[in-house]
């Protein structure tokens, strides 16, 4: 035990300064008294932290985040907590994405400890305080409180101050990321308001952030604004019944004040809104059905086909995230199919709407859009393809396509070639083609879409039509999948447009410029579909000018550099020079098609890869098999046509020796010809064809072309369509 020394006071005092404690400063203070009760503890950090602050580097300050929000938190005294929260929105200078995400994510544990009349006392003045704050940071994340905070503030703060603060920014605020941050705020704030009369408000706000210059912002609209502003319309029940008319009311306004000069970018406004309104409507329609009491979810329900579905922009225009779980989805979807397929719509007052008053609504303004605004044509093609997806196939082929066969009868009545404003020459061509008909890719969709194309270009051609709702259809079905790319279907109907018994005149005005366009689209494939219709012209048409265009688009394809290697876009040409050559002006044939046969089978023989070598090769033969049947000059069987029948016969001695065979008589015979200079019956020509030493050697010659080839009438033949 310690031993009580009678020292006084005074001396123990004096004694003890030796120790240099100091108690009479502001730190000494604290430290003198150290606290001994939680509210001691409390009021200690309130007075301390905002001396610590300043003096950690700026990069650590985070670390303070914790202790800063529990003493405002706890602490009894509303001045200080002010003071500290105002310390924790000004903590760093200008807060990174990390920094912002942890000042929040203790803002949001701290309104779930204090409540809402704390959050709108306390932290919200922060966040006003800053909305005009010369860093877009610290604007940030005053923007992204106003949505992480939206579900702890008293509702009718939500819907008066936060709206208020939330409209001022998107208006005002220079700096895209703030209003992208902004509006994903209103969408969360959309998601609470339970005030029906705040709807307008909403919807001026869509219109107004989908003005927004920066493709953020919209994107943001998109994904979190529509979603939600969509879940409380439904909710309040007006979804099909105000938002979706208002949006084509203002489309149908849009239209009547540009008849002659359309507001594209507006029209793109309200379509895409409408378009991001597609799957909300859609989960109407199924809650809404007569099926919906008897859903029953069962282990056994198949799972959705992940294709069943456009690619949702957010998950929050998932139909499934819409009603609840994909089991549930799938079950009514089950149900859904069933009720169109076998017991139709009677009392299904949303699905009626859409189908009485939506879809005609649709479908009359697509007939007013100009044809040949390819922007108009393919917002429209985009948001049927979308829609008719969504919907489903049994939707589409029993309500959507009637609809639009209705008004797209197949006659010539529905031409009106002296005033060029029937139906079949207006936009309701290519976005019915390429919106509805190339939603699925059955074999049977395939053919509706090709049968569909050929009678719109036969009745066309036959009234003398303008042909732009054609070229607007393999314009926006040249930007559409692979599927539709690299299928024959473009190259069949470019061909079938200049065979259908047009004038040379409608060749030239027409048809030619619609090559000429696809041609410079960004699809090497849809460049290639041209070929054989330039082909096709080059054998039916006689006029200079026109041949000659037709010849530089041609050259252009075989000397640009970027077409170099294009192996599929050599094999087309080398194709159709074997079908049209026989056919084509002779001095045309001569100078340039075999010239330019010849250079392709010169390259080959240094093709690298074997398979692409075959090919060629194969296709070689081919044109050179039908072209043989030509008169050709002697000037030109020397310098190119021999030429080139020796670089073939060089690869066929390695690849095909049936074919060698075969070029070895036709080299010999081209030279006996050449060196023979007495036929003067050829006036200076030859015919290797019908010179062939002897029958026997003719017949075995054609024996052996039957069995490796397909004559040149045949190869004609592939693309003639039965009248």
């Amino acid at each position: 035990s310690r031993i009580q020394k009678k020292l006084s006071p005074a001396f123990q005092q004096a004694l003890l300064s030796f120790c240099r404690m100091c108690s009479d400063s502001r730190l000494g203070a604290e430290v003198s008294r150290l606290a001994d009760s939680e509210e001691s503890v409390m009021l200690m950090l309130g007075r301390c932290l905002p001396h610590i602050v300043p003096n950690v580097l700026l990069a650590k300050r985070e670390e303070l985040i914790p202790l800063i929000l529990c003493t405002a938190c706890l602490h009894p005294e509303p001045k200080e907590r002010d003071q500290l929260l105002h310390i924790l929105f000004n903590l760093i200078k200008r807060p990174d994405d990390e920094q912002r995400q942890m000042i929040l994510t203790g803002c949001v544990a701290f309104a779930r400890h204090v409540g809402p009349t704390r959050v709108e006392a306390e932290l919200l003045p922060q966040c006003w305080e800053q909305i005009n704050h010369k860093y877009p940071e610290r604007r940030l994340l005053v923007a992204e409180s106003c949505g992480a905070l939206a579900p702890y503030l008293p509702k009718e703060i939500r819907s008066s101050l936060v709206l208020s603060m939330l409209q001022q920014m998107l208006a005002e605020d220079k700096a895209d990321l703030v209003r992208e941050a902004v509006v994903k705020s209103l969408g969360i704030i959309m998601g609470y308001i339970d005030d029906p009369d705040k709807y307008s408000q909403g919807f001026e706000l869509m219109l107004l952030s989908l003005g927004d210059p920066s493709e953020r912002v919209v994107s943001a609209v998109h994904q979190v604004f529509i979603p939600a502003f969509a879940a409380w319309t439904t909710e309040l029940g007006t979804l099909h019944t105000a938002l979706i008319p208002s949006l084509m009311a203002r489309i149908e306004k849009l239209l009547k004040q540009g008849e002659h000069s359309l507001d594209e970018h507006k029209l793109h406004v309200f379509l895409s809104a409408l378009q991001s309104l597609i799957p909300p409507l859609f989960a109407v329609v199924l809650q809404n059905a007569p099926f919906t009491n008897r859903v029953k979810l069962h282990s056994d329900t198949p799972t959705i086909e992940v294709t069943r579905f456009p690619r949702p922009a957010s998950p929050l225009q998932d139909v499934a995230t819409i009603i609840g779980s994909r089991e549930m989805l799938s079950a009514l979807l089950l149900l859904y199919d069933h009720q169109l397929e076998h017991e139709g719509t009677t009392g299904w007052d949303s699905l009626l709407w859409v189908v009485n008053q939506l879809l005609p609504q649709l479908i009359e303004i697509v007939g007013r859009i100009n044809v040949t605004s390819s922007t108009c044509v393919h917002e429209f093609s985009r948001f049927f393809w979308r829609f008719c997806r969504t919907f489903g196939k049994i939707f589409t082929n029993t309500k959507v396509k009637p609809q639009f066969q209705e008004i797209l009868r197949l006659s010539e009545e529905n031409v009106d070639a002296s005033a060029g404003n029937g139906i079949l020459t207006k936009a309701t061509v290519p976005i019915y083609a390429t919106g509805v008909l190339t939603c699925y890719n059955q074999e049977e969709d395939r053919k509706l879409l090709v049968g569909f194309l050929e009678d719109v270009m036969t009745t066309l051609s036959l009234s003398h039509a303008p042909l732009d709702s054609l070229k607007a259809s393999f314009v926006e079905l040249g930007l559409f999948s692979s599927i539709y790319l690299y299928h024959p279907l473009l190259s069949l109907f470019l061909s079938f447009l200049v065979l259908r018994g047009m004038s040379e005149a409608l060749v030239d005005r027409r048809a030619a410029p619609a090559l000429i366009t696809l041609c410079s689209g960004p699809e090497f494939s849809v460049r290639i579909s041209t070929i054989p219709a330039f082909g096709t012209i080059m054998e039916t048409v006689t006029q200079k000018e026109l041949l000659e265009r037709v010849k530089m688009q041609l050259a252009s394809f075989l000397e640009d550099p970027q077409y170099q290697d294009q192996h599929s876009l050599h094999m087309e040409i080398i194709r159709t020079f074997g079908r049209v050559g026989p056919n084509a002006e002779p001095r045309f044939r001569d100078e340039f098609v075999l010239p330019h046969l010849h250079k392709l089978a010169l390259a080959n023989n240094s093709q690298a890869a074997e398979s692409k070598r075959i090919d060629i090769a194969t296709q070689l033969f081919e044109a050179y098999s039908a072209l043989s049947c030509c008169f050709i000059s002697e000037e030109v069987m020397v310098n190119h046509f021999l030429p080139g029948l020796r670089c073939l016969h060089s690869d066929m001695e390695q690849l095909s020796p049936e074919h060698e065979v075969i070029l070895s008589s036709m080299i010999k015979e081209c030279e006996i010809k050449v060196e023979n200079r007495g036929m003067a019956d050829a006036q200076g020509s030859l015919s290797i064809a019908s010179s062939l030493v002897g029958e026997d050697a003719k017949t075995k010659f054609l024996s052996k072309m039957g069995q490796l080839t397909t004559s040149g009438a045949m190869l004609a033949n592939v693309f003639q369509r039965k009248k």
